[in-house]
């Protein structure tokens, strides 16, 4: 791992579902991530795929072989060159997109990519008392987030970044709010 790719910085979202046939697994249906500049916090390059489930029952058949989605066989490799040895930042990362990650590695027997620090917006919104400025789309009465989509939408309507949906934040989309927020704090 070259020094230089410890300093820089990837913005990474994933969507996930739960394996009809495998309980307690989950098949990753699509990944994006935005390489950036860690010192203008600006998009160098971007890579974004939806991905075929190996479990054709786990996206309800949405992505099924005729789709043309890769499988994750066909992009582990870029999403691990994306995500290795680089600051890893994104809207509740550390509750979804590392656990999916390291799940979706394992199920294929590999070594999951390795952050070497984790930038998670959602932490700084609890943080702020999640109620404060962004009301309870962020987090109910226990302080705890409901619904992660409709918060990252809250964070992107508060910083006026994008318009506000609780449903149908892409991926690419979702990496590029992140990155907005931290470029506003």
């Amino acid at each position: 791992m070259a020094t230089t790719k410890k300093r820089e910085m990837v913005f990474f979202d994933v969507e996930a579902t739960q394996s009809l046939s495998l309980p307690g697994e989950c098949s990753l249906l699509e990944f994006a991530a935005i390489l950036v500049c860690p010192r203008r916090l600006v998009e160098v390059s971007s890579y974004s795929t939806l991905i075929r489930p190996d479990d054709a029952s786990a996206d309800g058949g949405v992505l099924s072989a005729s789709s043309g989605a890769p499988s994750f066989e066909d992009v582990f490799p870029d999403i691990f060159e994306l995500l290795d040895g680089r600051v890893w930042a994104g809207h509740g990362i550390r509750r979804a997109g590392y656990p999916r990650m390291r799940e979706a590695f394992a199920a294929f027997g590999l070594g999951a990519p390795e952050p070497v620090g984790v930038v998670d917006s959602l932490d700084v919104l609890l943080a702020q008392g999640a109620q404060g400025c962004f009301g309870p789309a962020a987090a109910g009465d226990d302080g705890q987030v409901e619904d992660e989509e409709a918060a990252a939408a809250a964070l992107a309507e508060h910083f006026g970044i994008g318009a506000r949906r609780a449903r149908g934040l892409r991926c690419l989309d979702g990496a590029r709010v992140s990155l907005e927020y931290q470029n506003n704090q």
